[in-house]
């Protein structure tokens, strides 16, 4: 039997499409920065601690929308994360009622907050399906509309197949019909490119923690002009305090209660960061990973490799079991014996694993950052190479 060895659990992560680590040395100088030199509450007082803060929030506020093309930074609004971003769309869309429409490889940040309004009486939603290899017909979108349709959600990417949805041919369907669109982009953001305004998009959801290396506990909503739902928490603003309605300007409008300034002094950092790169650059490197990872897996005996097969319909998520483990064996012994990270079972998206087939078993998914390097590709693939032989199910 395989002994691993000191250098053998160098760690390896590969974890990154729940949440990226490490994150780039500027992101924990402004942490750090943040938490010693600033420290004030944003938008709450007039002294220089609170001032600086709010400067912060608004740097934060500006990257976000270089990165995306969006000419007015008041339409960034900041949030604790995607999940929160998505249930202010979705329960502000469908407050008065009416239809969605949705895929079936949505996350459960979309289908629970639908399906407990669905049980309340108050909505209806339909569910296109999509192939096992994770694509989507955007006609069969368009065909699961209704005179009642107030809301299309789709995923850009989904976080267990990995496979990119074609959101800008939704748009152009959701455009005709003029009913709003609802990108969840928590997969996709600082690794695609992402331009909401010019596809028309009427929401974009996505976490600040994924590709964008910011710190966990941020994330952000983009609301196209015309398009404003009601808030969906009230409180403090900093702003109109004498009043008891809501301020109706964004972004005070959805931002009540303290905001993350600390999260999102990282946050900035971290969009810089993606800015300074460029989009480009980091998805070629997350391509020559992916491309890396799926050949090596090929060769190995008893894996099963789930999503599409071209990197041009993919990002940098793979998904596999291991024939003679379980998913949650396969990530188990990675971890204890060799010192990789990588998730298993159902990742929240129990609809896409019913698509996939894999509902029962789940998957292994490794995620790749700009961060990773072709060698921790290839430790992964040695260590399922060694399992397999162990198991008696390789070549």
């Amino acid at each position: 039997m395989y002994m691993s060895t000191e250098a053998d659990l160098r760690e390896v992560y590969l974890d990154n499409a729940a949440t990226t680590y490490p994150k780039p040395e500027a992101v924990y100088e402004a942490l750090d920065r943040f938490a010693r030199e600033v420290g004030g509450n944003p938008g709450r007082s007039g002294h220089a601690r609170s001032l600086e803060a709010g400067r912060e929030v608004l740097r934060a506020r500006e990257a976000v929308a270089r990165l995306l093309g969006v000419g007015d930074p008041s339409r960034i609004l900041f949030t604790k994360n995607a999940t929160e971003a998505l249930n202010i769309a979705i329960q502000g869309a469908l407050r008065t009622g009416g239809h969605a429409v949705i895929t079936s490889l949505e996350h459960n940040s979309v289908w629970r907050p639908l399906e407990a309004m669905a049980r309340a009486g108050t909505i209806a939603y339909s569910m296109v399906e999509c192939g096992s290899d994770g694509s989507l017909d955007p006609s069969k979108v368009e065909a699961a509309m209704s005179g009642e349709t107030r809301l299309i959600a789709c995923a850009h990417a989904s976080n267990v197949t990995g496979s990119l949805l074609p959101v800008e041919e939704v748009a152009e369907i959701a455009r005709r019909h003029r009913v709003p669109l609802l990108v969840d982009a928590a997969q996709t953001a600082g690794r695609c490119e992402l331009r909401p305004e010019a596809w028309g998009i009427q929401y974009l959801a996505f976490s600040g923690h994924k590709e964008l290396f910011g710190p966990q506990g941020t994330g952000v909503l983009y609301i196209a002009p015309g398009w404003e739902v009601e808030p969906l928490c009230y409180g403090g603003t900093g702003s109109l305090s004498e009043s008891s309605s809501q301020p109706e300007f964004l972004p005070d409008r959805y931002e009540s209660g303290t905001l993350n300034a600390f999260g999102l002094a990282g946050l900035r950092a971290g969009v810089e960061f993606v800015l300074a790169t460029g989009v480009d650059r980091i998805r070629e490197h997350e391509e020559a990973l992916t491309l890396r990872l799926l050949e090596g897996l090929r060769r190995i005996g008893g894996v099963r490799i789930y999503g599409p097969q071209e990197w041009e319909r993919r990002v940098g998520i793979v998904s596999f079991n291991l024939a003679g483990f379980t998913s949650s064996e396969v990530a188990s012994r990675l971890d204890e014996a060799y010192g990789i990270r990588v998730r298993s079972g159902l990742h929240c998206s129990p609809l896409a694993h019913r698509t996939i087939g894999t509902l029962e078993t789940g998957v292994v998914r490794a995620g790749l950052s700009f961060m990773n390097t072709p060698e921790d590709v290839d430790r992964l693939l040695e260590a399922l190479e060694r399992m397999s032989l162990d198991c008696g199910v390789g070549s």
